[in-house]
């Protein structure tokens, strides 16, 4: 047998460290390890530990329990059973914030604004038993710690074991910004199916949901003093999510180290406000769609009207005061001209104010802003609004750069922090097929499929200068739901959304043939934990590292 034939056999029977997403420094060794049969999670230092950190280092142990994971290798890790049963024993992992930190809750810093958070950790696990260490400066980093530590073991007939101790690992983001958005007004999801994609995303690190909650097929958000839009713009009084439900989904998003940004788009994507207040909205439902929209029903705000400016700045200021982010989006994407041509209300409105529809955006833009900037929270737009619009933003406002990627410089030079959003690297829903009716030969508009290799070989700093490159916050995959629902959601996301947790926490150019047996390892565990994550090969192809590879 060969060299590389021993190579081959070595990788075979050896499962890769699935760490995901791949730390800053780790070092591995390999001596067997396998967990004490009263192995438990202990605190050292912190003398009153916040509820939810208990609450998530409970939950590890659990996992360490029922994952039930068996090593991804053609024997599934029988060949290391003799090595295995007779490796030393971790009796513990104890949890502590270094010298200095301050102890606060993990949900008070998921949710303390965007860059001020700290989740550097390191992880320290010994090859001879005992107790493996995980210090952090903040409670933040400790779960983002507790995370990787579940990520390191497998399991051979009970016993839960690594092959590859001792194990160091010294942690932090490369960005700030690690999102996953989903659209619940296309099709509507339930609490529980949200929650569970909470679980997942922080399973990978990623630590904001942006929810576009509402558009112009659905209004399911209940706003305190606007019931009345859910009211009439919601499929059905049991398809909403009440204030009740908000508080419940960001309590639960902030305990796993998420924040809620929410989007309330304006002043397009809001023909569904013309059911209770049609006041306010240009071309309702007008035909043909595709002369007035992007997509049905057609229908947007009249933001030349004073009255519906303030209405829709009431609106704002409501909705955005159910979360706690200091984030909010504002939309501002695919507005239709020829709505607003063909609107007689909206022409008297700039006539009577000897305006142009672009002065007229730009005021109700500054109003729709200011009540955010008022509350202290930063608004985020759609790239049109930057590229496309003649209005004034604040400084601090972030842009969404979706269309393409090759608008990331244009806005870079306009001196706006960006996150990286775009279509032709991140949109989950592309290669589905045209959803559009009475059209055979229709494909999705921004085929085709986007891999997660596609979204992993993504350069966030691409054609920027090195002061361009300090504006990037991050970046997203998204999930617009024109053809998903609760029955597709977890394997039209995972394991797929992972591969812009690595690229955003560990930064750019990993190697996708690396990647490969670590993303198969978060799909199978995924699995165990009760998310329907797709396969991303044959099973023969995932026990074998690398064997599918194009060029094997």
């Amino acid at each position: 047998m060969n060299f590389l034939s021993l190579f081959c056999a070595f990788l075979c029977l050896t499962p890769a460290l699935a760490i995901w997403p791949r730390p800053q420094n780790l070092t591995t060794g390999s001596t067997p390890l396998r967990l004490s049969s009263t192995f438990s999670i202990k605190f050292s230092g912190i003398k009153q530990v916040p509820s939810d950190l208990s609450d998530a280092a409970k939950r590890t142990s659990s996992f360490l329990k029922t994952d039930k994971l068996q090593s991804l290798t053609p024997d599934r890790g029988a060949s290391s059973s003799s090595a295995v049963h007779s490796a030393r024993t971790l009796s513990s992992l104890t949890l502590k914030l270094n010298s200095g930190a301050t102890v606060n809750s993990l949900s008070s810093e998921a949710t303390q604004g965007l860059g001020t958070q700290d989740e550097s950790y390191s992880l320290q696990v010994p090859a001879n038993g005992g107790s493996a260490v995980l210090s952090a400066n903040t409670a933040l980093g400790l779960f983002r710690g507790l995370t990787t530590f579940g990520q390191l073991w497998y399991d051979l007939d009970g016993t839960t074991y690594t092959l590859q101790a001792p194990i160091q690992v010294t942690d932090a983001p490369a960005y700030p910004y690690r999102g996953f958005m989903l659209d619940t007004s296309r099709n509507y999801f339930p609490v529980a199916d949200i929650k569970r994609t909470l679980d997942a995303m922080s399973w990978v690190k990623i630590n904001h949901l942006h929810w576009h909650v509402v558009d112009s097929q659905s209004f399911p958000l209940i706003v305190p003093g606007f019931e009345e839009i859910s009211q009439k713009g919601a499929y059905s009084s049991a398809q909403v999510y009440t204030p009740a439900d908000v508080k419940d989904i960001v309590s639960y998003a902030a305990a796993r180290g998420i924040d809620v940004m929410a989007e309330i788009d304006t002043p397009g994507h809001t023909a569904v406000i013309s059911q209770s207040h049609p006041e306010h909205i240009a071309c309702p439902d007008a035909t043909p769609w595709a002369q007035f929209a992007n997509e049905p029903p057609a229908g947007q705000l009249r933001f030349a009207s004073p009255a519906t400016t303030t209405f829709t700045a009431n609106l704002i200021k409501a909705a955005s005061s159910m979360f706690p982010s200091k984030l909010f989006s504002t939309g501002g994407d695919e507005l239709n001209q020829n709505c607003y041509t063909k609107d007689a209300q909206t022409q008297q409105d700039l006539a009577s104010q000897g305006k142009t529809l672009e002065q007229a955006l730009d005021t109700f833009t500054q109003a729709t802003h200011s009540v955010l900037l008022d509350a202290g929270k930063t608004p985020v737009v759609w790239e049109e609004m930057v590229l496309e619009h003649q209005v004034q933003l604040s400084n601090e406002t972030i842009v969404l750069v979706w269309i393409s990627s090759d608008d990331v410089a244009a806005v870079a030079q306009k001196g706006f922090r960006l996150i990286h959003a775009a279509s032709d690297f991140f949109y989950l829903d592309c290669g589905g097929g045209g959803w559009v009716g009475a059209n055979i030969n229709g494909n999705s508009w921004c085929d085709p499929f986007k891999t997660w290799q596609k979204a992993y070989s993504f350069n966030p700093t691409a054609n920027l200068t090195d002061d361009q490159a300090k504006l990037v916050v991050g970046g997203q995959q998204l999930l617009w739901t024109e053809q998903s629902g609760p029955s597709n959601l977890d394997p039209i996301v995972w394991p797929r959304a992972a591969a812009s947790a690595e690229l955003f926490w560990s930064g750019p150019g990993g190697d996708v043939r690396t990647a490969l047996p670590r993303l198969h390892d978060v799909a199978y565990r995924f699995v165990q934990r009760g998310v329907k994550a797709i396969s991303l090969q044959p099973q023969w192809c995932a026990l074998r590292p690398g064997a599918c590879d194009i060029d094997a």
